[in-house]
Parts: C-alpha cells; structure tokens; sequence
C-alpha cells in the first residue's frame, strides 16, 4: 500500500514541479543578447553574430544557475522525502535511521553549498580577488 502511494505521489509530483519550472527556452528567439547579464555584472557583448571567447562568460553564468537551482531542487526533494519516511516509519528502529538520514543528508548539502559560497566569498574579502565573477578579458 505505501508503495502505491508512493508511486502515486511520483507521478503527480514530478510533472507538476516540472512544469513550474521550467523557463522557456531562446534558442530560436531573436533576443537582444546585449541585455543578457553575466556574472562579471556586464552583459553578453556579440558583435555582428560571431561567436568570441567571451561567449563562455554568458554560458557560464547560466550554467551556474541551473545547477544552483538544481541543488535548491534536490535539497526540497531529500527534505521532504526524508520527513515522509520519518513519518511513516511505524516506530522501526531501521526506517526511522533510514528517514534520519537522508534528512541529513539533505542538510549536509545545503550546508556544503553555503559554506562553498561563504569561503568563496572569504577569499574576496581577504584578498580582494573576486573569484565569483567570471570575466574573459578582451
């Protein structure tokens, strides 16, 4: 029975968080690319349609967002996934291990990812070098 439910929560799940976020795509679109930001602060620069080196700066930029959001993602998944194992666990010494840590597992991640970006952010305070800006000089 749990296992239908689970399967059941799945398959409403997963299409309706899918389908909240996902953004549209401008692969086609004619799009003025010069209002793009990256994460150096200026925006994505072509001139006349060449691809240059400094196309990377934009790639990258929206590289990190997905997997940032991604990460966000994931967190939400284990978080709550681990408090419906908890909570269904029935008083099992195993179960309620098993719920006890994928919930720490969760927050262990969120921790890594915070503490990346706290110690990124040390390093610019110390140093004064801005290592979470990406920027191809040219």
């Amino acid at each position: 029975m749990v296992k239908k439910i689970k399967y059941a929560l799945l398959l409403v799940l997963v299409p309706v968080l899918a389908s909240t976020f996902i953004n549209p795509v401008l692969a086609q679109e004619t799009k003025d690319w010069n209002s793009i930001p990256t994460s150096s602060g200026k925006a994505c620069v072509l001139k006349e349609d060449v691809a240059t080196i400094q196309g990377f700066e934009c790639l990258f930029f929206n590289v990190l967002q997905v997997i940032v959001f991604f990460a966000g993602i994931a967190f939400f998944v284990m978080f709550i996934y681990g408090g419906y194992q908890y909570l269904f666990s029935g008083n099992d010494p195993k179960k309620t291990a098993v719920a006890s840590s994928t919930l720490t597992m969760a927050v262990i991640g969120v921790v890594g990812i915070i503490a990346s970006w706290l110690i990124l952010s040390l390093i610019h305070t110390f140093t004064g070098l801005d290592v979470t800006k990406f920027a191809i000089p040219g």
